[in-house]
């Protein structure tokens, strides 16, 4: 990058300059053994300057380029943000499909062209509202769907083909979601093509973080590929699944974890579709990756730079794609709700303001932005506002779009870039050799990571070794002005009602016939999804559907994790 004679003189110039530092330091911190580190304990030195890029081995064309071209460390539009900002989104869910009908329309009526479905929490799990296990948590997180019933009257006059992108966030239950959105637009005669439809259908993470499966992982690996499958064939204008390492990182893992943990279960569906008889560009264009931005300015912007760099040398260079679009890794954040705290709630936007730059600097293409009070709550409107004037301002005030990857060439964000990708390599070998994230995952290595560091990131905060603002540290007495949401149970009792009024008016012969072929299938290891839009057509309910496959594949317990 540099010839020797300006590398040699620049040694000298920092030698000087360290010798220099060094007796006029106060506390007598040495520049090559730093006591600063990142998020994710990667050292920080004192100074960075192209010699740590020679050292690195740094080629701007191989390691950077330019944006818009392989491998994509700058972005994956030439323009950057010029033309066009990320997509600006606001997660939503509501406690009835009725309260949902009203905001759809809306925002409808707002000029909205994508629509989000926030699931409760017996939805995600494949439970019926009016199951025991669900209980007191109808609504609660998201809207329940027990059933196409459900479906129909969120979207009662609000038609399907008005929006472009319907995104709902289902990681266990996708198969279903996947196979209602269908039975709706049949019902309604709207062709199923002429929208698009985001699913999250990723289950293999929530045995790490969230919890929400109800069936074993190679169960929900199954499913989830009978989605790519199906979509790959008859819908590729889908979104058929979205990788996540959002929630590895709400639960303590570093950003180096964040990312390698859902690529190596990438490699599971890349590889499964392969004996299915697929190429990766058959679908995998149509993937989209789910992070976290935090507060760690430089190393989130470096993180998803690094990421786009390891996806496209892995789709091109190990599996052999060759659509530059399957090279691209699209990339969706959310900011870390997990940095908020319930003191002092407006740092809380201060907090979300830094998050959110993070991932545009990194060149995201969505983002979600948590409201300054949801540490405590589902957000307010007036939360949900703030939250989404924070984007505004960041797109339209600040400068940040006027050129791609503005930190380019930065000594630091490249040194530091460059180590996170190497530290990704490491970690996919290293899961490689346990057999794939599949193994890893029941073996409890991912959960085993994750739980140290969570463990590491707490001592730090109770020793005051990192500091939470208004938390550990410039704390007050403070009066909050935020009044946590109430659940009303009654809610909950007019959605069971409704559920069991649905099963004594439809006709149960014709939901045993779909619910014992669709067993039938799943017994022979046929792709499901036609078996289950059968089954929704004629109102078999979710938790109906999910039992099949927990009678089928096995029912999951946490014993069986560490083998």
């Amino acid at each position: 990058m540099y010839n020797k004679e300006y590398l040699e003189r620049l040694k000298k110039s920092k030698a000087n300059w360290e010798s220099e530092t060094l007796s006029r330091s106060q506390n007598g911190s040495n520049p090559e053994n730093p006591d600063h580190f990142t998020d994710s304990r990667i050292p920080v030195k004192q100074l960075y300057t192209p010699l740590d890029l020679e050292e690195a081995g740094f080629d701007y064309l191989e390691d950077l380029g330019f944006p818009g071209e392989f491998p994509f460390a700058r972005g994956l539009d030439p323009a950057g943000y010029r033309n066009d900002h990320w997509m600006m989104m606001q997660y939503s869910g509501f406690a009835s499909a009725e309260e949902t009908n009203k905001r759809f329309k809306f925002v409808l009526e707002q000029g909205a062209s994508s629509f989000s479905i926030a699931l409760d929490l017996p939805t995600h799990k494949g439970l019926d509202s009016d199951d025991p296990l669900a209980e007191g948590e109808v609504g609660k997180t998201g809207v329940p769907i027990d059933s196409l019933q459900d479906l129909e009257i969120i979207f009662d006059g609000v038609p399907l083909d008005a929006a472009k992108m319907f995104i709902c966030v289902g990681m266990s239950t996708g198969p279903i979601i996947l196979s209602l959105f269908l039975a709706l637009a049949e019902k309604n005669g709207i062709d199923p093509n002429s929208f698009g439809l985001f699913l999250t259908n990723e289950a293999l993470m929530e045995f790490v973080c969230r919890g929400t499966q109800f069936t074993t992982p190679a169960g929900h690996h199954k499913l989830s590929s009978d989605v790519i499958e199906y979509c790959t064939r008859n819908h590729p204008g889908y979104s058929p699944m979205q990788l996540c390492g959002y929630h590895t990182r709400e639960a303590g893992a570093t950003a180096i974890q964040e990312l390698a943990f859902p690529l190596a279960i990438a490699i599971t569906y890349i590889e499964e579709m392969d004996k299915r008889g697929f190429t990766i560009d058959d679908f995998a264009g149509k993937f989209s990756w789910f992070f976290s931005s935090t507060l760690d300015l430089f190393e989130e912007a470096a993180k998803f730079r690094a990421f786009r760099k390891v996806w496209a040398k892995i789709a091109k260079e190990r599996f052999g794609a060759k659509n530059p679009d399957t090279w691209n890794a699209k990339i969706m954040i959310y900011t870390g709700g997990s940095n908020l705290t319930r003191q002092q709630p407006l740092n809380n936007i201060v907090r979300t303001t830094v998050q959110a730059l993070g991932g545009v600097l990194g060149g995201v293409q969505w983002a979600n932005l948590s409201s300054f009070d949801e540490a405590f709550q589902t957000p307010t409107e007036q939360g949900a506002t703030i939250a989404l004037r924070t984007q505004q301002i960041l797109a339209h005030e600040t400068g940040v779009t006027s050129t791609p990857d503005p930190l380019a060439g930065s000594y630091f964000v490249e040194t530091l870039t460059k180590e996170i990708e190497t530290k990704v390599f490491d970690y996919l070998e290293k899961i490689e050799e346990m057999g794939g994230a599949i193994k890893a995952i029941e073996k409890g290595f991912y959960q085993q990571e994750i739980n140290e560091n969570a463990f590491q990131q707490h001592q730090d905060i109770e020793g005051n070794t990192k500091i939470k603002v208004g938390l550990n540290k410039f704390t007050t007495d403070e009066k909050v002005a935020v009044t946590p949401l109430k659940y009303d149970p009654e809610s909950e009792e007019r959605i069971v009602t409704r559920l069991k009024r649905l099963r004594a008016e439809r006709d149960d012969g014709a939901v045993r016939d779909r619910i014992d072929a669709l067993r039938a299938a799943t017994e022979a290891g046929k792709n499901v999804i036609p078996y289950i839009l059968e089954a929704v057509k004629v109102y078999a309910t979710v938790g109906e559907i999910g039992a099949v496959f927990r009678d089928v594949h096995g029912a999951y317990s946490e014993d069986k994790i560490y083998l």
